[in-house]
C-alpha cells in the first residue's frame, strides 16, 4: 500500500494497493455507483436502492458527508489506470440510530461488483483501508453489519479482525436480522 498525499482537485488516488487505487468519491461517480448496485445479486445484501439517480445521490452526499466531516470515508475502488469503479469499499462515520453500539461510530463496510467476486478485491481494499484509516486517525473501535446468510462477508469480517457481539432482530423498519460485529484496538482489548 502506498499513500498519496490529499490530492488537490481529487486528481490522484489517496492510495494505492497491489492492484487497485482507491479515490476518494467524485461528482462524475453517479453513473458508476448506480451500475455497481444495479446488479440484484450485489445487492442481495443490502438494503434496496431504488434505480432512481436521487436516490444514489443521496447516498453519495451522505458518503461526502462523511469524508468532509471525519476526515475518512468509503473508497471508490479502480483496478490501476482504469476509470470502471468495481468497488465501494472502506469506513465510514455511521448513526444507524438503533443503539447497539451503532450510533456514532467508525463503520466498515464493502460492496463488490459481481465480476470481481472470489478475486480478493474486499479484503486486500479493507486491509488498505484500516491501515490508513488507524495511521491517520489512531485505533478505535470499530463496527460493521452483516445481514445473517451473507457468509462471505462474516468470513471476511472475521479475517479483518471483527468478532461477533450483538444482533439486530427483524423489526417493522428493517425486516431482516443483522449480525453485528466489532473490531477492537488492541490497546482496548
Amino acid at each position: 500500500m502506498s499513500q498519496e498525499p490529499w490530492p488537490e482537485g481529487l486528481t490522484a488516488p489517496l492510495l494505492t494497493t497491489a492492484r487497485f487505487e482507491l479515490w476518494q468519491p467524485r461528482v462524475g461517480d453517479l453513473a458508476a455507483h448506480m451500475a455497481l448496485l444495479a446488479d440484484p445479486e450485489v445487492t442481495r445484501y443490502l438494503a434496496p436502492t431504488p434505480p432512481d439517480p436521487e436516490k444514489h445521490m443521496e447516498r453519495l452526499i451522505r458518503h461526502a458527508e462523511s469524508w468532509l466531516q471525519h476526515g475518512y470515508g468509503l473508497f471508490a475502488v479502480r483496478p490501476h489506470g482504469s476509470e470502471a469503479m468495481i468497488a465501494s469499499c472502506g469506513l465510514f462515520h455511521s448513526n444507524r440510530g438503533f443503539g447497539k453500539g451503532f450510533d456514532e461510530v467508525t463503520e466498515a463496510g464493502w460492496i463488490v461488483a459481481r465480476d470481481w467476486w472470489s478475486q480478493g478485491v474486499a479484503r486486500e481494499v479493507m486491509e488498505a483501508s484500516l491501515d490508513w484509516f488507524e495511521e491517520r486517525h489512531g485505533p478505535r473501535r470499530m463496527v460493521c453489519m452483516i445481514e445473517e446468510g451473507n457468509l462471505a462477508s462474516e468470513r471476511l469480517a472475521t479475517a479483518l479482525g471483527f468478532v461477533a457481539y450483538d444482533r439486530k432482530e427483524p423489526d417493522a423498519e428493517d425486516p431482516v436480522a443483522l449480525n453485528l460485529y466489532e473490531r477492537l484496538p488492541s490497546d482496548l482489548t
